[in-house]
């Protein structure tokens, strides 16, 4: 399913589109879609999102908060909430438009809708003044359906995007993981390093953040990569390497039992659990001990997490 621009591919039949940021598609989002695509399928429509080529914020304050997952995993969260079609508009075209004119113009005349979805807190219109009783309003006059959905708790506070990115800034990888729906992950260009790894008995792929992603703790974290399908338990150092001596701020993955080369490819990479922050070893022999136990943590993980979750693959590391 690829992002939808050319509106003209929406079925006349209608659609039945979820309104919001779903920056990082967290279960609060995820909520408000689902909500979406239970109308689509009571009222015969295509189930849909509707997203913003950039963050409101980049226009409204100049940048825009670290993004929590990049155009592919976003899209592949929008597919497994069961969206059809995910429409992408420009918020600089949109801004200025009242809620009458957005509904009017934009959701109705170009993107065919017949029902709307939208959290508890939506804003919308020129200078936000739009909320979710005036869309209620809207649509009650444009002969749309209409649902809205309430806040999901986690922690006895409201799911957001600012508190994921806090929770993995500071490492609290089960938080983050809980609000999101699925593990944190990222599935950057694995780029050539130098090696250092092979010599120390754990060799590595090496992928860099791109500008403007959300940044984890730095630290050492036990992750699964997925290869081929299959995930395999992993050991993830994020941080700058003060051992080495760089200074490039890069993810660094062993994958355990696994042998190859994966240059040039996307691979993905969750983060379970953090395991300890990032420490300058005197020398490479500490460097290389701690590896090995930090490799062994992580086994020790999965044992326990198949011990725990037998037959659920989804849950452990």
């Amino acid at each position: 399913m690829p992002y939808v621009t050319d509106f003209h591919t929406l079925p006349q039949k209608g659609t039945a589109l979820a309104l919001g940021n779903f920056d990082g598609v967290h279960i609060g989002h995820r909520a408000v879609i689902g909500a979406a695509v239970q109308m689509a399928h009571r009222w015969d429509l295509q189930p849909g999102a509707v997203v913003f080529r950039e963050h409101p914020q980049k226009a409204l304050r100049g940048a825009a908060p670290a993004r929590l997952c990049d155009d592919r995993m976003r899209l592949r969260a929008f597919e497994n909430a069961g969206a059809k079609a995910v429409c992408v508009l420009d918020f600089e075209e949109i801004m200025p438009l009242s809620p009458e004119a957005f509904v009017e113009q934009i959701l109705v005349r170009r993107l065919h809708a017949r029902a709307l979805s939208c959290g508890y807190d939506y804003r919308f219109g020129g200078g936000g003044v739009g909320d979710a009783g005036r869309l209620r309003e809207l649509c009650l006059h444009h002969d749309i359906r209409f649902s809205m959905t309430d806040e999901v708790d986690f922690g006895g506070l409201p799911v957001s995007s600012t508190r994921i990115r806090a929770a993995l800034e500071q490492g609290r990888m089960e938080e983050a993981n809980a609000m999101l729906g699925r593990p944190f992950c990222y599935d950057f260009t694995v780029v050539g390093g130098d090696r250092r790894g092979r010599k120390l008995g754990a060799p590595t792929i090496n992928q860099f953040f791109p500008e403007g992603f959300v940044v984890p703790k730095f630290g050492v974290y036990a992750s699964k990569t997925l290869l081929k399908g299959e995930y395999h338990p992993s050991v993830t150092n994020i941080g700058l390497r003060p051992t080495i001596g760089t200074q490039s701020l890069r993810s660094e993955t062993y994958i355990m039992d696994f042998k190859g080369d994966l240059y040039g490819q996307n691979i993905e990479v969750s983060l379970m659990h953090f395991l300890r922050g990032e420490v300058k070893f005197d020398s490479l022999d500490g460097l290389r001990a701690q590896i090995a136990a930090d490799a062994q943590a992580v086994r020790n993980l999965v044992e326990v997490g198949e011990h725990q979750n037998a037959g659920n693959t989804g849950g452990t590391v």
